[in-house]
């Protein structure tokens, strides 16, 4: 059973590192993304992934709203992102204008530091992928042969993977998209 954002907050108050272990696996890829959409390289992405999570550790106790988790580490990844950007522009020209911080949103190489419709499709895969972890093993490994894989394997690799035959893969798959969407729900 996959744990709420909430309950595993309450969780890492107490002291729990499996449940801080959780929270950083089920958020990696998302706050990841952030800085590399904005042009940042892998190191640099890292350091804000670090630091946010770092940030997110000192504030633990202050989070109000604890179900707004993803949006609050969304943010903070932004704006660590956005100061890793301005840093490196002071260093690299140092007459560099902060009043330049509008314009130089413009310049970054998506022109947005992450546009609304990809923030709100990486949250939706993340979702997804939330979902799919919490399905039983069978469901999960059918899926993901069947829709996460490059090129979908043939039927009887997909039937011989899971324990079943090819004819049952369709009905097998029906209820497994049924279980994701009530995971979803």
């Amino acid at each position: 059973m996959t744990l709420s954002d909430e309950r595993l907050l309450e969780a890492c108050r107490r002291g729990d590192e499996s449940a801080w272990e959780s929270l950083v696996e089920r958020y990696q890829r998302l706050i990841y993304a952030i800085p590399r959409r904005a042009g940042l390289d892998k190191d640099q992405a890292s350091d804000v992934f670090q630091e946010v999570f770092t940030t997110l550790f000192e504030k633990l106790d202050s989070i109000e709203q604890p179900e707004r988790l993803q949006a609050w580490l969304v943010t903070t990844a932004r704006r660590k992102t956005w100061r890793l950007i301005s840093r490196e522009k002071r260093v690299q020209n140092p007459g560099w204008d902060e009043e330049e911080n509008e314009t130089e949103l413009d310049k970054l190489p998506d022109e947005t530091l992450l546009p609304d419709e990809v923030l709100i499709n990486l949250e939706e895969q993340h979702k997804v992928r939330t979902a799919l972890g919490a399905l039983d093993e069978r469901c999960r490994k059918l899926l993901t042969m069947l829709f996460y894989l490059a090129e979908t394997p043939p039927y009887a690799e997909i039937a011989a993977a899971i324990g079943t035959t090819e004819g049952s893969i369709g009905p097998t798959r029906a209820r497994c998209l049924k279980k994701l969407m009530q995971q979803l729900s």
